[in-house]
């Protein structure tokens, strides 16, 4: 029985964060983005840009001057994103395929975008899936570490010439990765990273994000040792209502619906601190931060740790075959 605990804690500990966040978001107004400077055609890619947050972000972007490239994994709702928005902004904004569920779309998609020839100086990683039915990648991973983390690990890696390409001194490019309060629950069982001993939907979401967390902070790591101009930085959107709560408990669902106006941030609320890591010029070189609300905070004391996150980068490296990053 005692296997069981860890599924049992995750689901106890995830509805937990939730409610500490919710409460904070009853007595703390959203983010206010400040005004931008316009950003002069550079060139961003947004993950799950076609709705929720991902469209307020490449929507915002497009309004600086960015030229945006959302990324999704249905063409029809991309289309529509890139037509509301073009309806909306005079600015340049397309969409390309990119399923994050598949490790050879990633590579397609990156080598599609090698071959237009664009710089890229924002990277925003997303999209994700939240607390879905046991499924399975086409690689064979666990859907969320998959999705959320493996996919963005590889696209990240892959992009990261043409980040330190497009960054110069005073001009960093950027990379925005989406996380999450629920990574304050997370565990990262590096022997079971495909939850096979016990699958818990709640439990698979934390580690995903946390996992994004280890990275984030590994990878502006080794970009300053190695003298890159390229930043990341981690976000946490708070409690956002979107698309990614369809797959609550069912007395979940119907605790939420009275009360997600008053305690939810709306899609473009939450995507706030987002656009503030892609655009701000505060953050101009300054990395390694974990931003919710506007601000830096802290972490849990797990993403800090260097050695764990050292043998998820080399685990990370193994699962989706990277020789070196």
């Amino acid at each position: 029985m005692w296997w069981f605990l860890p599924c049992i804690f995750g689901f106890i500990r995830l509805y937990l964060d939730g409610v500490k966040v919710l409460l904070y978001q009853l007595f703390n107004k959203s983010f206010n983005l400040p005004d931008f400077p316009k950003q002069n055609g550079k060139v961003a890619i947004v993950t799950g840009g076609t709705r929720g947050m991902g469209y307020e972000i490449s929507r915002h972007l497009v309004s600086l001057d960015m030229h945006v490239i959302i990324a999704g994994n249905n063409e029809e709702d991309g289309l529509a994103a890139v037509k509301k928005i073009q309806e909306l902004n005079q600015g340049k904004v397309e969409f390309m395929y990119l399923d994050l569920a598949s490790l050879t779309s990633v590579r397609q998609f990156v080598q599609r975008y090698k071959a237009t020839g664009l710089p890229l100086h924002v990277l925003v990683n997303n999209a994700g899936v939240m607390l879905v039915p046991e499924r399975r990648t086409e690689d064979g991973f666990e859907l969320h570490f998959g999705l959320n983390y493996l996919g963005h690990f590889l696209l990240a890696n892959l992009l990261l010439d043409v980040l330190r390409k497009s960054g110069k001194p005073g001009k960093c490019s950027r990379i925005v990765i989406m996380s999450s309060a629920t990574h304050y629950g997370g565990r990262l069982p590096l022997d079971d990273l495909q939850g096979r001993m016990c699958y818990s939907a709640h439990g698979a979401y934390a580690q995903s994000k946390l996992a994004l967390l280890l990275f984030s902070y590994h990878l502006q790591d080794q970009l300053w040792v190695n003298g890159d101009h390229v930043t990341v930085n981690a976000v946490d959107p708070g409690m956002v209502d979107t698309a990614l709560y369809d797959n609550l408990c069912v007395p979940a669902q119907l605790a939420k619906k009275p009360f997600a106006k008053l305690l939810f941030r709306t899609p473009a609320e939450g995507a706030s601190t987002a656009i503030y890591a892609a655009a701000a010029s505060e953050l101009e070189g300054i990395g390694g931060l974990y931003l919710y609300n506007g601000r830096k905070t802290e972490s849990s004391a797990l993403s800090y740790d260097e050695r764990l996150q050292t043998k998820l980068w080399k685990e990370s490296c193994a699962l989706v075959g990277l020789q070196k990053a």
